[in-house]
């Protein structure tokens, strides 16, 4: 799960709590409220409710009913299997958490599937930009990334800020796409990172393409587009959760990180490849990250980690095959050091390679192969000379 996730408060006030309170305290009137204000949180439980829209991107939703009493926990029975988009509701992988119940969380991880749709139809609206732009755009915004030793939840939350701003618009120039990738990475920073860099820091990073006040416009102008919608569970976040559920053990603390560092940053370099192609908007982000989880462990571990059926995640797993064959052609990542990183948190960091090398590799295999075929949004070569950004070497590493 994110970063952010341990600090979401998932329990609701019950109105008539106080009078409960006051049962297991005799020496207090029942009219007087507890000096804290702690009350029990309200049970929840949760239906689907249809919700057609007329382009058919989210068919049904998850609506709570915090007034009807849940079911055994341990019941598999209380979730209904409902099949939408590669998503399916069935009991939580999730162990029992002493700071919130797995099932609420993650009924909420799914909802957001359903709430944060992305889709690569955009290029359609905006024929000036092409998916290979889109790849190049990714590529640099990873290198600044790692240069300003960003998480690698921001670098993915500003890659969905872009595909879903870009949804909004039409006729976006080419000319426009590092202002608005960069102010993506910009609202990102601040709302993941516990020291982003400042606004002029990511000015400077355009080499004089944009300037403060440039960034400052747009970020109103995206906040409103996805009309202020800015916590998606993103491939990292569903990464981080099916690594953690395999290798949690009885008594382990849920949010330590009880997974090999150094196996997950060969996860994330596949999915880092397989994000920059514009095609990978056809899955949803739960299963991208549990194709990429398959192609390093086996789907009876992805099957207890996520609940996907093969159904759901057998055309992912074809596809990204080119991906992964040309990953472990290449020789295995290391973990690097960062100034100001600790140790233990060298793995969150998003890291840059010549992804756009590896790209285009990925695609000569997917061309080779006849179970694969290319779309053709993503054939062409990948020219880097779109976005020029200064050198790694000439921008500054400190907050």
């Amino acid at each position: 799960m994110s970063r952010r996730s341990g600090r979401i408060t998932l329990h609701a006030r019950d109105e008539n709590a106080p009078e409960e309170v006051a049962k297991v305290l005799p020496n207090k009137r029942k009219t007087e409220p507890p000096k804290n204000n702690v009350l029990p949180a309200k049970k929840h439980n949760y239906e689907i409710q249809n919700r057609w829209s007329q382009e058919g991107a989210s068919p049904c939703v998850l609506i709570e009913t915090p007034h009807k009493e849940l079911e055994p926990t341990n019941d598999p029975s209380r979730f209904r299997r409902y099949r939408f988009k590669n998503l399916f509701i069935k009991p939580s992988p999730i162990p029992c958490l002493s700071w919130a119940s797995s099932d609420d969380v993650w009924i909420k991880m799914l909802n957001k599937e359903l709430k944060y749709v992305h889709d690569k139809s955009y290029l359609e609206q905006n024929p000036k930009v092409q998916a290979k732009m889109r790849a190049i755009l990714l590529d640099w915004l990873f290198e600044v990334s790692e240069v300003y030793a960003l998480h690698r939840q921001t670098a993915y939350l500003a890659q969905d800020f872009f595909d879903r701003y870009m949804m909004s618009q039409v006729d976006v120039s080419k000319g426009n796409l590092q202002l608005i990738g960069i102010t993506a990475l910009f609202i990102a920073a601040k709302i993941e990172e516990i020291y982003p860099p400042k606004i002029h820091e990511f000015a400077y990073v355009t080499d004089g393409a944009c300037d403060m006040w440039d960034i400052q416009r747009l970020e109103l102008l995206i906040l409103k587009a996805l009309d202020w919608n800015l916590c998606p569970e993103t491939p990292i976040t569903w990464l981080k959760l099916y690594a953690q559920v395999e290798t949690q053990t009885d008594g382990d603390n849920f949010l330590v990180p009880q997974f090999s560092p150094h196996a997950y940053i060969q996860i994330t370099q596949l999915l880092d490849l397989c994000i920059l192609d514009i095609d990978s908007l056809d899955y949803s982000y739960s299963v991208l990250a549990a194709a990429a989880f398959c192609h390093f462990s086996s789907f009876e571990v992805v099957h207890k980690v996520s609940g996907l059926t093969w159904e759901s995640i057998s055309t992912c797993v074809r596809w990204m095959t080119a991906f992964f064959d040309t990953v472990q052609a290449l020789p295995k990542v290391e973990l690097k050091n960062f100034a100001k990183v600790k140790m233990d948190d060298r793995h969150n960091i998003q890291t840059h390679v010549d992804y756009l090398e590896f790209l285009g590799m990925a695609h000569e295999r997917r061309i080779d192969s006849p179970d694969c075929q290319m779309s053709p949004v993503t054939m062409g070569s990948l020219s880097p000379d779109i976005l020029t950004p200064p050198s790694s070497t000439e921008k500054p590493t400190s907050h």
